[in-house]
């Protein structure tokens, strides 16, 4: 059933391979220039290898956080995130009640980059580690920091769901505003894993597409040569806020976008094989949750990690709720990576930009599509969409838990 407390989204953030501002992210997004590259990695006793990834530009190195330790790169990526989204809202946080304020953060392995170097440290180099080792490595310590820096004392809550963390963090955050808990809310995700170590245990796992046929299209998704995804890191903070709290703080500066709906769920089926049902069911549900029928929604920001069976099932739960309804669908992994906990948040920036402009990401350019998925896969640059009102973004996530959020035009609703 539909909230009758809308969700303001009142500014928001990104840091990204593809770009840290609007005019960079927009020229990546929608003429479809991946920041993709290939690193050779070597760790001591161990085969080389080469993966395919992509790096955020920011640099991070002597970060200084608000409680005045060094920043993991994941934290420091998630605080400037946050203060752009702050800029871009242009809200005065002394007219917010701090009791009144909370941060939803998400991250599949905040802290990991540190936890890599406080390991590599003691075993290779045999030296000490830094006395804050284990406050660097915490998953909550990036929600913690927000929290410290705006001095919020509402909730402060982290969710560590894999790749759904950040888009559950979002869609929790609306549910607590709706809920009269609190009035505005920072909320998103972050991840940096590109460190040796990480990226071994990932190839490990086989899920990143092979280098030597990244020219044969395994790196876009929904294609028939699909073969894996290419990791990436990035951090996305939104400002959301209750319509009362909107118009108290009188923002000159409206995106005339809210949070229509959300829904999650779980599998329940497999710690990596995805249930299609339960996918398709997450969908609906958001749908509901927003009052909506599969026909209003224009544009899907899909998963789409590229993987063979990832991105099957996640075409046939599209086909089931959709059908002849069907959407245009699109994944931006193959421009900025998969960016594990914090795709929600990066790609739900993408879908934002797709409504504000009226026009969509391309998921490829004249890419072989896998016509077995049955979906209307965009395929070239610059579609533009006159009438788009709402959009949804899908995040599925390994443990087989499902996020699935939707963006609305504020004449609609």
């Amino acid at each position: 059933m539909k909230s009758t407390h809308q969700v303001e989204i009142a500014g928001y953030g990104v840091i990204s391979p593809i770009g840290d501002d609007f005019a960079s992210f927009d020229d990546s997004l929608f003429d479809h220039h991946s920041a993709l590259e290939i690193e050779n990695i070597s760790l001591t006793g161990q085969d080389p290898f080469s993966v395919v990834l992509a790096r955020c530009s920011l640099q991070t190195q002597n970060y200084l956080t608000p409680s005045k330790l060094f920043a993991d790169r994941a934290t420091a990526l998630a605080l400037t995130s946050v203060d752009k989204a702050l800029q871009h809202s242009g809200i005065d946080l002394s007219k917010i009640d701090c009791e009144r304020l909370g941060v939803f953060w998400g991250s599949g392995m905040a802290g990991a980059s540190s936890f890599d170097e406080t390991t590599r440290t003691i075993y290779n180099e045999n030296k000490r580690i830094r006395p804050t080792s284990v406050i660097s490595s915490m998953p909550s310590t990036p929600a913690s920091e927000i929290a410290l820096k705006l001095k919020a004392q509402g909730a402060c809550i982290t969710y560590a769901n894999a790749c759904a963390s950040s888009g559950i963090a979002i869609g929790e955050g609306m549910k607590a505003i709706q809920s009269g808990d609190i009035d505005v809310a920072i909320v998103g995700g972050s991840e940096s894993m590109l460190t040796p170590g990480l990226l071994a245990a990932w190839n490990a796992l086989r899920v990143m597409a092979p280098v030597k046929n990244q020219q044969m299209g395994c790196l876009t998704p929904f294609s028939v040569g699909r073969s894996g995804f290419a990791m990436g890191e990035g951090a996305a903070a939104l400002v959301i806020m209750s319509r009362d709290a909107s118009k108290l703080l009188r923002l000159s500066n409206k995106t005339n976008l809210f949070l229509s709906g959300y829904a999650n769920n779980s599998d329940g089926h497999h710690i990596t094989n995805p249930n299609p049902v339960s996918q398709a069911r997450v969908m609906k549900l958001a749908l509901r949750n927003a009052g909506l029928e599969p026909q209003d929604i224009s544009y899907i920001n899909a998963h789409g990690t590229g993987t063979q069976l990832g991105d099957a099932s996640e075409a046939n739960a599209i086909f089931n709720v959709y059908g002849a309804a069907m959407p245009w669908v699109g994944s931006t992994k193959g421009l900025h990576g998969h960016l594990l906990g914090a795709s929600g948040a990066v790609e739900m920036i993408a879908t934002i930009r797709a409504l504000s402009l009226n026009k969509i990401p391309a998921n490829s350019v004249n890419a072989d599509i896998d016509p077995d998925l049955k979906l209307h896969v965009i395929n070239e640059k610059n579609i533009s969409i006159p009438n788009f009102s709402h959009a949804m973004s899908n995040s599925f996530a390994f443990g087989g838990t499902n996020a699935c959020l939707i963006v609305s035009k504020d004449h609609v609703l």
